[in-house]
Parts: structure tokens; sequence; C-alpha cells
């Protein structure tokens, strides 16, 4: 059973890559003979052949690990959670927070549960949320943007930023067929009111922004952002690969100020 999973793996992200088995033997320097029996279980993989052929096909790590263990081999890459990070990353990731102030930054994981925010973030936000009461636990980003009773009443350009969240997060799906998160993420956005029905595809004619416009109003109160992502390049840890550093930045003096008015708590 192990060695016909291992099978199936290989050949699902090759096709998934969009690569014939000469494409993939040519890239990863072996001969196409030779992956042709490790598809068809006439032969068995060496530990550095299966990472060799994961690496080149950019298999994501939590994945490797899957791919790994099929092969009969232990998992390569740590599987740890934000609490357990080393200290010297931890402390990164704390001081980026706090030098971000007085502007929001959040801490994401592959499914957009906000892990960890800064006070800006917190005191910015809170003044956004249509019914503060219904949020208990971990908050998600895409539940806050998609749900009437969290951000989106008050997201003046809702449509572009939802249908940008939206392209993100089908390309995601796509890419982490065994991640099932996403799966359940994308059926719980397209349940909300209001979502079209044109969105529930992907459309890839649609580029995917490299920032990301939100402007908020409520009563007087108006702010204009816009976003970046930041993710750790080879971080050699699953659950690390996945962390997504969401920064706010501000569009003109105005929200500048006020940024700063309400973090002080003016």
């Amino acid at each position: 059973m192990s060695d016909a999973l291992f099978c199936a793996l290989l050949k699902f992200w090759r096709r998934k890559r969009g690569l014939s088995q000469l494409d993939l033997a040519l890239t990863a320097g072996v001969s196409a003979r030779h992956l042709s029996f490790l598809e068809s279980g006439r032969a068995r993989p060496s530990e550095e052949m299966v990472l060799r052929l994961m690496s080149v096909l950019a298999v994501p790590l939590r994945d490797q690990n899957e791919v790994l263990r099929a092969a009969a081999f232990p998992p390569r890459f740590p599987e740890l959670g934000l609490e357990a990070l080393p200290p010297p990353l931890d402390f990164a990731l704390t001081h980026m927070l706090r030098q971000h102030a007085p502007y929001p930054m959040t801490v994401m994981n592959a499914g957009y549960e906000i892990l960890r925010a800064n006070p800006a973030a917190e005191a910015i936000f809170g003044r956004f949320l249509a019914k503060p009461e219904h949020w208990a636990g971990p908050l998600n980003l895409l539940a806050l943007v998609f749900d009437p009773q969290g951000v989106r009443p008050f997201i003046e350009n809702w449509a572009s930023v939802a249908q940008q969240l939206l392209i993100r997060l089908h390309r995601e799906a796509l890419a982490r067929p065994g991640d099932a998160r996403l799966g359940d993420l994308l059926r719980q956005v397209m349940a909300y009111p209001g979502v079209p029905q044109a969105w529930r595809a992907p459309d890839f004619s649609v580029a995917s922004a490299p920032t990301l416009t939100l402007r908020l109003t409520r009563e007087s109160l108006t702010l204009q952002f816009f976003t970046t992502l930041t993710v750790f390049s080879a971080p050699q840890q699953a659950g690390l690969d996945e962390l997504r550093i969401e920064s706010y930045f501000p569009m003109d003096a105005q929200t500048a100020q006020t940024c700063e008015a309400l973090l002080s708590g003016a």
C-alpha cells in the first residue's frame, strides 16, 4: 500500500506541474527509464531521490513529508506550530510586529487564521467590526471580509478586495490539493450572502495583484491602506513555510495620522 501511494503521489505532483516523465527526468538529472520505474512501482526510491524529485516539483514541505512517509522514510521537515518557533524566529516576528506600529500587521497561517496581530491591528480593525460580540476565538481574515457581521459592511471597495482574495484562495487551493483547510475555507466563503456565482470558478484571466488596496469607512472614520504579504524563503520547516505576514501601509497622510491617534487611544 505504501509503495502504491508513493507511485500515485509522484505521478500526481508531476502532472500537477504539467511535466512529462521526460521533462521531470531531465530537470532532476535522472534517466527517464528510472523515473518510469519509480512511477510504476518497479523500482523503489532512495530518500535522496524522493527529496530531489519533490524539490524539482516545488512540492510544499508538509506534502513532502507525506511523500516521504509513503516511500517508507521518516518525515524530514518538522511540523511545528507558531507556538514552537525557534527563539530567533519568534524574536524576529515579535520585533517586526512591534516596529510596524502605528500601522497594522498580522501573522496568518495557510488557512488565513490570524495567529498574531500587533496592537495597531487590534485598535484599528476593532473599530470596523459590525458585531464584535459575534467573534470569539481565533479570527479568520476571509471570514472577516466576507461575513456581513465582520468588517465587510465598512469596506468601500468590497467587490475588488473580495474578488482578489478569492483569486488568491483559488490558486492556493489548486496548488495545495492535499490541504483540506483550503477547500473547506473556499466552500465557507462561497456560502456567505452576496458572493457572485461567477466567483465560484477560478478566473485565471484576472491577474493576482502584488498588493491589495483597502478602503474602510465607518461614520466619520475613513482609512485607506495598501497591503503586502511576506513569506519565509526556504524555511526547512513545515508550518513555517505556510506563514503569511500581512503588512498594512497608509495611502495618505490622514490615514497615517489617524492610525497614530487610534493607537495612542486619542
